[in-house]
């Protein structure tokens, strides 16, 4: 299950990203409400103060293969809608996917725990599910930590899961190309 998380101050950026991202991946499954993004100002050089954290999931389903060219594709949307005097990003957008074992993001930063997979883009490993819920590791971000979070993720787990049994959207699996 493809979601992305969504880290932005301007909210007609974030509307932009959503049409552009609906348009390259699909309907929107679920969507969590707007949090005030305070876990790190890592972004806030670049982007601004104010900021806010939001997730997004689609209904339809991906192939893991695909996870670096959705990566190359979210890139280029923050690209698109990045300060054109500056080139400073306006939005960020990390995507992920769910499986019934693991949560894992794709990333362009590389650090010992994170596996290339190609096209300088790297996997991150941020969710194990043990015991019924996904739980951190050592690394995982702290906005991917807070109990709503993991709620949040779980909820679309198990949708996934009860999509994969009744086997409605298998035949529609993503795959992306490159342009």
């Amino acid at each position: 299950m493809l979601f992305a998380g969504l880290i932005y101050r301007d909210i007609e950026i974030e509307e932009s990203a959503k049409v552009k991202l609906v348009d390259e991946f699909g309907e929107i499954y679920q969507q969590s409400i707007p949090i005030p993004f305070n876990f790190t100002d890592h972004y806030n050089k670049e982007m601004g103060e104010g900021l806010k954290r939001e997730f997004i999931s689609f209904k339809k389903l991906m192939n893991v293969d695909n996870l670096p060219m959705i990566k190359i594709k979210t890139n280029e949307m923050e690209s698109d809608l990045a300060d054109s005097s500056t080139d400073n990003r306006k939005i960020n957008i990390d995507p992920g996917y769910i499986t019934a074992e693991k949560l894992v993001l794709a990333t362009t930063k590389n650090y010992g725990h994170r596996p290339y997979l190609t096209d300088g883009i790297y996997a991150e490993l941020t969710y194990r599910f043990i015991k019924k819920s996904f739980t951190t590791l050592e690394w995982t971000y702290p906005d991917y930590r807070t109990e709503e979070a993991i709620s949040m993720f779980n909820g679309w787990r198990k949708w996934y899961l009860e999509k994969l049994k009744e086997n409605k959207f298998c035949p529609q699996i993503m795959q992306i190309t490159a342009d």
